[in-house]
């Protein structure tokens, strides 16, 4: 899949590097060196693909990533010099899709963008009709909507993501391992607590009462599942 992608980037010979090799992939890039060009850039054509990051001038990464989000769920592939566990989960709260630490090397740089676009790929062609309904509960695959009762209710694109692949394995019983490879991939460099995280927002948004979930379950000691 060629796609559209906006880098925002302030090191110039980083920066340059980036940029070659997602040419070389044969996509089409927009290069910033500060967030609030970048933020005036995807507001006039959104791109399919937005790789920030996080320290740059005018505007850093992450409240550019909140000002995205308002009105978009684009993926988002934070790059960062920063390695603190505090730094990811904030960029994760905020929507990131991915997240990847400076130094890297290209080959990670590229399998990373190669992961997203392949999973966007597969949401627009392999189910481009498909409806996933549970009970009240229902995911429109092609158009990325959820609506519980028939009200359409918002989630974040991993969101999405988790609560697809928990409805799809109804009633089975998935461990944090699993669900992490099956929604975040093979090459996330995150630990479980990520999926924690995402189901208690997943909670917050599809059950009555977050506090005593009757959807999504937690087995102790293994993991999740979905229940109807």
């Amino acid at each position: 899949m060629y796609a559209k992608i906006l880098l925002a980037e302030d090191d110039p010979a980083l920066q340059e590097v980036m940029r070659y090799n997602l040419q070389k992939e044969g996509h089409t890039v927009s290069v910033f060196d500060n967030g609030r060009a970048a933020l005036d850039a995807f507001n006039q054509k959104e791109p399919d693909l937005l790789i920030l990051d996080i320290m740059m001038p005018g505007m850093d990464g992450l409240s550019l990533m909140r000002e995205v989000r308002k009105k978009s769920n684009i993926p988002i592939i934070m790059v960062t010099a920063r390695s603190e566990e505090v730094d990811k989960v904030v960029g994760f709260e905020i929507g990131a899709d991915d997240y990847i630490t400076k130094p890297f090397s290209t080959k990670e740089f590229v399998a990373r963008v190669r992961a997203i676009l392949r999973r966007m790929d597969m949401n627009n062609n392999e189910n481009t009709k498909e409806v996933v309904q549970s009970g009240d509960l229902e995911l429109d695959i092609s158009r990325h909507e959820t609506r519980l009762n028939g009200q359409e209710i918002t989630l974040r694109s991993k969101e999405f993501d988790l609560l697809y692949y928990m409805v799809l394995n109804k009633g089975l019983v998935l461990s944090r391992d699993t669900i992490l490879e099956k929604v975040w991939g093979f090459e996330y460099p995150g630990d479980t607590r990520t999926v924690d995280v995402h189901m208690r927002w997943l909670r917050e948004k599809i059950e009555r009462d977050p506090q005593n979930p009757v959807r999504l379950l937690t087995v102790r000691g293994v993991g999740y599942k979905f229940s109807e």
